[in-house]
């Protein structure tokens, strides 16, 4: 695989081999050849060029910063609804034996009007000790 395009050209580069083919001095191939770019990717910098030749082009590459945590509330809502889950794991009279981490996100979806993934609630559940790593009563086979 390739590096980046920011990695290989610097902005001055690519701005020339794009400015030569806007002005027609360069075939598409070529350009593509030159800048080292498969056809959809090629158009779509030729695209950008176009839109920034007056002096705001640039291949640098920023990543955007995301925040992947989720709220405190939630974290609270979830607690709450995975307590709900373990009373009736807990309830012997009740037929359920495990946790229903779906069924936890829908109702958190439909009481709160918040989405949570559930491999967020899953980790949740074995941080905060909802789910024992092995639970009593499982056992291997020897096979």
């Amino acid at each position: 695989m390739t590096r980046q395009l920011h990695s290989r050209l610097t902005d001055e580069q690519v701005a020339a081999i794009l400015g030569r083919y806007a002005k027609r001095e360069l075939s598409a191939e070529q350009a593509m050849d030159m800048l080292g770019l498969g056809r959809s990717q090629f158009f779509e910098w030729a695209k950008k060029y176009k839109e920034g030749s007056s002096g705001g082009f640039s291949v640098a590459y920023a990543r955007q910063a995301s925040n992947h945590r989720i709220s405190q509330d939630l974290e609270e809502k979830l607690l709450a609804e995975l307590t709900i889950e373990k009373a009736l794991i807990d309830d012997p009279s009740m037929p359920v034996r495990s946790y229903n981490y779906s069924f936890v996100r829908d109702q958190i979806l439909k009481k709160h009007k918040q989405e949570v993934s559930v491999p967020t609630i899953i980790g949740r559940a074995k941080k905060t000790a909802f789910i024992s790593i092995n639970p009593p009563g499982s056992t291997t086979t020897g096979r």
